[in-house]
């Protein structure tokens, strides 16, 4: 084996934080090809309803998988799904802190499916974004211990 098992209880939290750049910005436009006016062209972008150029929602949205797969549960964690709902406009230059729990854990065969709520935040303490995620890790890497329902 290697090493010690993490365990996890129910209600067990994780974050992680980004200050979300320009060329952050401009990297996730040449990887997805997504050049949209309104992230990527000031001129457009100060016309539109938000009046500057905003980030791609699924730059800060994918904080909540960094916070899954890095913290809770970590490595070896496999994602399923995500239910995302952009509440408000994330801008150039914003920090944005990704906060997770861990809601609940069902058992199939050797893995746990993990349910996993997320929100990313800026500094202000405004929600931008609510997120529901499903994710699967094996129970040779992970112990997730259910505490009792009485």
């Amino acid at each position: 084996s290697h090493g010690r098992k993490k365990v996890f209880h129910i209600g067990d939290r994780a974050s992680f934080s980004k200050t979300i750049s320009e060329s952050d910005v401009y990297a996730f436009a040449g990887i997805t090809g997504d050049f949209n006016g309104l992230h990527m062209n000031a001129e457009f972008a100060r016309h539109t309803r938000y009046g500057k150029r905003i980030v791609h929602g699924n730059i800060p949205a994918s904080f909540i998988s960094t916070a899954m797969g890095m913290s809770l549960p970590g490595p070896g964690a496999i994602f399923i799904d995500q239910s995302t709902k952009f509440l408000k406009p994330v801008y150039y230059n914003d920090t944005i802190t990704a906060n997770i729990q861990l809601i609940e854990a069902r058992t199939k065969s050797e893995f746990y499916v993990c349910t996993i709520k997320g929100e990313c935040r800026t500094p202000h303490g405004e929600v931008v974004i609510v997120s529901v995620c499903h994710e699967m890790i094996s129970m040779d890497e992970v112990e997730i211990v259910q505490d009792d329902e009485d």
